[in-house]
């Protein structure tokens, strides 16, 4: 399987190490996919800012690079605000490319969680589609928290148990 991802601009210098260790484990919208199939990342870039000036050209670009899919990630839900034209973008996506739309990389992680419900800045919409993509499993949700004391350690511990670093 081949997909594109696309983040938000205001993420642009993201270096998409969550969305990848996602890819790698399938894990939060990725769970989707066969962990005995391939999952191959043809394209990563910005929605060129809202409304999504970059989305029509980079959606199209993916596709010719072999996407099958495309996930926005997971920040266009964790950013204060969540995208307010997420709906609309997926809808024009799909439309446009016929392919599916997947909103989410990685799980969302349990500090963005706590903080959006305290702000209750997601929308009925956004609430729908955390579930939908398998965004708020539980583990995987504790497992994504980089507020966590233990997070840095636990993540070089899996780095170095799949050879990624020394």
């Amino acid at each position: 399987m081949k997909v594109g991802i696309i983040i938000c601009e205001r993420y642009k210098s993201c270096e998409g190490g969550k969305c990848f260790r996602a890819v790698r484990h399938r894990e939060g919208a990725f769970r989707r996919y066969s962990k005995d199939g391939s999952l191959e990342v043809v394209s990563y870039t910005t929605c060129g800012g809202c409304p999504g000036g970059n989305v029509e050209n980079a959606v199209m670009g993916m596709k010719n690079y072999g996407a099958e899919a495309i996930h926005f990630a997971t920040g266009v839900l964790a950013g204060y605000p969540p995208c307010f034209y997420l709906d609309h973008l997926k809808k024009f996506i799909e439309e446009k490319t016929k392919l599916p739309v997947v909103v989410g990389t990685h799980p969302m992680p349990t500090n963005y969680i706590k903080m959006h419900e305290i702000l209750d800045d997601w929308s009925e919409i956004h609430k729908k589609m955390l579930i939908e993509y398998d965004l708020m499993v539980s583990d995987e949700t504790v497992k994504y928290d980089s507020s966590l004391p233990d997070y840095g350690k636990n993540l070089q511990e899996e780095l170095q148990s799949v050879n990624l670093i020394p």
